[in-house]
């Protein structure tokens, strides 16, 4: 599954196993930067069209984690501990600007834990954050599935949808996205949330109609983590309504920025 040109321009950081890359696609005179959390399994290259559909004034950013992509031969994060530590230092270089998340499902997870860790040791948060397909983490969740034999994991898997037809008719391509899949799930499925204080950053829920994980509850229990605003939006789709409905959902996005600056 090849990156998207689009976003292999910019800054590289790295910063040892378990590590974050990022890549973005430079802009001229950027007023925010726009840091893309994909969902499991899934790569940078899932938001690289992202910056042809956005202002010229919005920077993308996307977190390339190792064990997918170009980076499938390096071993996956398996503590969300030290993933957020290495992110965190990560982002260190690109906070001359307004920074802004978008997290799909696990990655939404990870853009929320991260704004908290940068509110503790950095001492600032994103200027907003967008949360998408993932229910609030103090909600109970629903049993672990990353453990659970191949067959019965690919079924539980592809019932949620996302995967090109090319990838799920070529039996190695699929194994290797599984195995990628997997190591998300069990990094998220053993991940203990703690409450700390809300956020001061606003927080645009998005999801999707029919999306078996989650339910408008799920989303709207969101709004206990911040003390701006808040909005739900909800899309027809499941699970990757992001897919089908990106350019309605970028629209409510860029909307939602336009304040920020």
């Amino acid at each position: 599954m090849p990156e998207n040109n689009a976003l292999r321009s910019g800054a590289r950081v790295t910063l040892g196993y378990d590590s974050p890359l990022i890549r973005r696609a430079q802009r001229p005179s950027p007023r925010l930067r726009l840091f893309c959390f994909p969902h499991a399994g899934a790569g940078a290259s899932a938001f690289g069209d992202w910056p042809s559909l956005l202002p010229e004034d919005i920077e993308v950013a996307a977190i390339a984690l190792p064990g997918r992509e170009d980076r499938l031969t390096e071993p996956a994060a398996t503590h969300t501990a030290g993933l957020i530590r290495a992110l965190t230092q990560a982002m260190r270089p690109y906070l001359s600007l307004p920074v802004a998340f978008f997290g799909h499902s696990g990655g939404a997870l990870l853009a929320f834990e991260l704004a908290r860790a940068m509110r503790q040791r950095l001492r600032t948060e994103p200027a907003y954050l967008f949360l998408s397909g993932q229910p609030a983490p103090q909600v109970p969740q629903p049993a672990p599935i990353h453990a659970l034999p191949d067959a019965e994991f690919d079924q539980r898997i592809r019932e949620l949808g996302g995967i090109h037809p090319d990838v799920l008719a070529d039996t190695r391509s699929l194994r290797m996205l599984m195995e990628a899949v997997r190591a998300d799930f069990a990094l998220w499925e053993t991940h203990e949330f703690k409450p700390a204080r809300p956020l001061d950053a606003p927080i645009t829920v998005f999801g999707g109609a029919s999306d078996p994980r989650t339910s408008d509850e799920d989303l709207n229990a969101w709004a206990e983590h911040t003390t701006g605003p808040f909005r739900l939006r909800v899309f027809p789709g499941g699970h990757f309504f992001v897919n089908d409905e990106r350019d309605a959902l970028l629209d409510e996005l860029v909307r939602d920025l336009e304040a920020v600056g």
